[in-house]
């Protein structure tokens, strides 16, 4: 899961959501690591869904692939109703102890 991996990495991914698209050169500056380094955390965040590369001559441009937080968004949204019930259950009790 790209939320438990490296720092680097998770940076790696919100600079192209930032920047939409670059290359390996420019994640590289911004990383402030090495290029290995990068392209190793572009492999993992690519086997994961997550970002997709295009060829343009010599160059690879990267950019985030939004359908690759499907399987988060979908978890988010089991404890998101997880979660609204147990705030309405605590709102409930709260009123049950102190109704003012």
């Amino acid at each position: 899961m790209l939320f438990r991996s490296d720092p680097t990495r998770l940076a790696v991914f919100e600079h192209l959501c930032r920047a939409g698209e670059a290359p390996v050169v420019e994640l590289t500056r911004a990383a402030g690591v090495s290029q290995p380094a990068v392209s190793q955390h572009l492999r993992a965040l690519r086997e994961a869904g997550l970002v997709r590369e295009r060829r343009v001559g010599r160059n690879v441009l990267y950019r985030p692939e939004p359908e690759g937080l499907a399987p988060l968004v979908d978890w988010l949204d089991v404890y998101a109703v997880f979660w609204r019930d147990r705030f309405t259950a605590l709102k409930s009790l709260l009123n049950e102890i102190d109704p003012k």
